[in-house]
């Protein structure tokens, strides 16, 4: 969940030689990350409703997380070592960059804009990290909990596209949204953890 997961999770995507311990401290840096910025939300911007124009404050929170997105997707790529672009990777740090973009032009208008650019990104990228968990689960494993969150990205980003011009929308559900996402980056990082113990031993 990026995005998010809101999740967000946030879909990542690297070639088959990143390594298990390498992803744990990714998502873990993920999880860190997530929690700080629905902390912030909570304290400074989550009484902002969709007819509401951004303050400077939640302007930068709701830039910032799909630009954190696509710099936790570069660093996972240059994790991979290999030099060759994963073509998913790419398509993820585009949507990544396009979803700042919209952002920067939202945060000029209203709230209910800016959920509406944020639930989908969190659609499309909770897709994109659901079919990269798919893939990872024969190569890495303890891909169970990126794929429940992926899953979740989609359905969640998909209400709160359709939800962004309610007059009870607020800045709170993508808040909702990352902390579910820091969630189940922590359950991965445990899975992955697990699963190293057991291949050690």
């Amino acid at each position: 969940m990026t995005h998010t997961t809101l999740t967000s999770a946030t879909a990542t995507a690297a070639t088959t030689t990143t390594t298990p311990s390498g992803l744990r401290s990714l998502y873990l840096i993920r999880v860190i990350f997530s929690l700080i910025w629905v902390a912030l939300v909570l304290t400074t911007s989550a009484s902002l409703v969709s007819t509401d124009r951004p303050t400077a404050i939640a302007a930068v929170l709701l830039i910032v997380y799909p630009l954190w997105d696509v710099i936790a997707t570069l660093l996972e790529r240059r994790m991979a070592g290999n030099g060759t672009p994963n073509r998913v990777s790419t398509v993820n740090i585009a949507l990544g960059l396009a979803t700042t973009a919209g952002m920067i032009i939202a945060a000029f208008s209203t709230i209910g804009k800016a959920l509406l650019v944020f639930g989908v990104w969190a659609l499309l990228s909770g897709a994109i990290q659901l079919a990269v968990a798919i893939r990872r689960r024969r190569t890495v494993g303890g891909q169970w909990p990126m794929v429940i969150s992926g899953g979740q990205s989609v359905l969640a980003g998909a209400t709160v596209a359709a939800t962004s011009a309610s007059a009870t929308s607020s800045l709170s559900t993508v808040a909702g949204y990352s902390a579910f996402g820091a969630f189940w980056f922590l359950v991965s990082v445990i899975a992955l953890s697990i699963r190293g113990r057991r291949e050690k031993g």
